[in-house]
């Protein structure tokens, strides 16, 4: 029985991968986009909500996204210097 339980711990990941949406931003590069992921967060002193962006380079295998297009990326492994953030879909297309 104790063979099995490392097979068990791996299918059941205790911390999850983050997943956060944002809008694409650029697409000049190869196989990358850059996403601006903005979240809203109150203020510790004032308690009022702020908004902060931050800019994610996250990877496009196919090259599929546009700038304006909103996106879901998940967390990953390092892919390169700045990129560790992959596009798990897309969520609405740029008008």
């Amino acid at each position: 029985m104790a063979e099995n339980e490392p097979v068990e711990q791996a299918e059941s990941r205790p911390n999850r991968r983050k997943v956060r949406e944002g809008i694409v931003v650029s697409n000049s590069m190869d196989k990358t986009t850059v996403v601006a992921v903005t979240e809203r967060v109150r203020h510790p002193r004032y308690s009022k909500t702020v908004q902060r962006t931050r800019k994610m380079y996250a990877h496009d295998e196919e090259n599929q996204t546009n700038p304006g297009d909103r996106v879901r990326i998940a967390e990953t492994r390092p892919l390169s210097k700045l990129k560790r953030w992959r596009i798990v879909e897309i969520l609405e297309r740029a008008r």
